[in-house]
């Protein structure tokens, strides 16, 4: 996939991520799980590959707190995943990698990554875990959407392989 290609696909999914981040949340404790930037994550990870799938997450999360319909909890949250699961996918090239870095990056490395944030910059004090619970909840739940809605396009041999041909991962 040439870059102008890239671009526009990170673009329509940073639009998607934006856009229904006001529709649909499920606000646990501290925090507002997103599912849908999950999915869009594992996406990103399986057709663009790590550069733009960061760039993605965090370009979400940027016009996120700019209309205020998020957090700055959102950054970790995202990004993590986002790298893991891209860096998994191109290691291994299966889905299940992408779902499982994009629930490890978001779920654990992020929310470990948000206590600081919350305790120095926003002066509250949480659990060092306090959010595992809710960062976990809502990758598991938007990576397993995503990892489902990939599963059912690979199996349609032709969608696989022009995703396979346009993907830059498998450049």
């Amino acid at each position: 996939m040439n870059s102008t290609k890239s671009l526009t696909l990170t673009a329509m999914l940073v639009a998607i991520g934006t856009l229904t981040s006001h529709l649909f949340y499920i606000p646990i404790g501290m925090a507002k799980v997103f599912p849908t930037q999950h999915l869009i994550n594992v996406f990103s990870a399986v057709l663009l590959g790590p550069y733009y799938a960061v760039i993605q997450a965090f370009s979400v999360s940027l016009l996120r707190n700019f209309m205020g319909t998020g957090s700055i909890f959102a950054f970790p949250g995202s990004v993590f995943g986002a790298l893991l699961a891209a860096f998994l996918y191109k290691k291994t090239r299966r889905l299940w990698a992408a779902f499982s870095g994009e629930v490890i990056g978001t779920g654990l490395l992020g929310a470990l990554a948000t206590y600081p944030i919350a305790t120095l910059f926003m002066g509250k004090e949480a659990a060092l875990f306090g959010f595992v619970p809710a960062f976990f909840l809502s990758s598991i739940t938007g990576a397993m959407i995503g990892f489902a809605i990939l599963t059912l396009l690979f199996k349609n041999s032709a969608v696989k392989s022009r995703i396979d041909s346009q993907s830059l991962i498998h450049k």
